[in-house]
């Protein structure tokens, strides 16, 4: 069994260089983004990226207890409330092989999530190759992104069920630090998987903001997504371009103030501000 188990890792290998050698250079794939923005999944081989994926949205990656199972990028969309957000399955990350084109993808996400796993005391081993295959490709994941290199992103330590989990979650989290924060989950068995759901909208930057025509009721079912420290004329382009030029004043409902009050072109809005607009 583990001379087969071999065998199918070379094939794969095999394939993945040659597909490599095709592109000369080049990206083989491009994920378009949608919904909200995009998450990549980055990890060492078998650390539960495409369960973990699975769980958080109606995609159906291949699972095996094999490395490099995953060998294209696989989107899905993850539900938070009332948007999605779109996270991609890459292909593992080693110290000897990993294809171009996944660090392509990855500087182009919005954020990033290094998952690691709790099953095997090679956490840290796999983790540091992890990171130093990304300083190569002159990326890093950050928890508060300082360099345009830098993405922002997070740790989801997975497989929390297993025996000795909870011991080698504590040695991560003394290896890490501050520099990225900590969110254990067992995708296979969904604990902590649903609070995760907020932590990666989070890590976006960006609100949700609601129209409302005057004299009629905000539209709650699809707000414009506006990035972090959005201000209301920011606001008013997304709804309408006219509305940049013609814009007289506003009108604003948030979660604990402005309650229809007026407010200014350079008000900054906040997630869940409804904003009514009077041209």
């Amino acid at each position: 069994m583990q001379a087969d188990l071999k065998r199918r890792i070379a094939k794969v290998r095999d394939q993945m260089q040659q597909r490599k050698s095709a592109a000369r250079g080049r990206p083989s794939f491009h994920v378009d983004k949608e919904g909200a923005g995009q998450i990549a999944l980055v990890g060492a081989p078998n650390v539960g990226k495409s369960t973990l994926l699975r769980t958080l949205t109606n995609a159906q990656p291949e699972i095996g207890d094999y490395p490099f199972t995953t060998r294209v990028p696989l989107p899905g969309m993850m539900t938070y409330e009332n948007v999605q957000v779109q996270l991609v399955d890459l292909p593992p990350i080693t110290s000897e092989f990993s294809e171009g084109w996944l660090f392509a993808i990855i500087r182009t996400a919005d954020a990033a999530v290094l998952v690691v796993d709790l099953s095997t005391d090679d956490f840290l081993v796999q983790t540091e190759q992890v990171q130093a295959a990304l300083g190569q490709a002159k990326l890093a994941i950050a928890a508060v992104p300082r360099e345009p290199n830098e993405k922002p992103g997070l740790v989801v330590a997975n497989k929390l069920d297993v025996a000795g989990a909870a011991a080698r979650l504590q040695r991560f989290r003394e290896f890490i630090g501050d520099r990225l924060s900590v969110f254990p989950v067992s995708a296979k068995h969904g604990t902590g998987v649903e609070d995760l759901r907020l932590t990666l909208f989070g890590l976006l930057g960006v609100i949700r903001v609601y129209s409302k025509p005057p004299g009629r009721k905000a539209d709650n079912s699809t707000p414009f997504i506006l990035r972090r420290g959005a201000t209301v004329l920011d606001a008013a382009e997304a709804i309408h371009k006219d509305f940049v030029a013609r814009l007289k004043y506003a009108r604003l409902w948030g979660k604990d103030k402005y309650q229809g009050q007026m407010v200014g072109r350079e008000h900054v809005l906040e997630d869940g501000d409804v904003l009514e607009l009077h041209a």
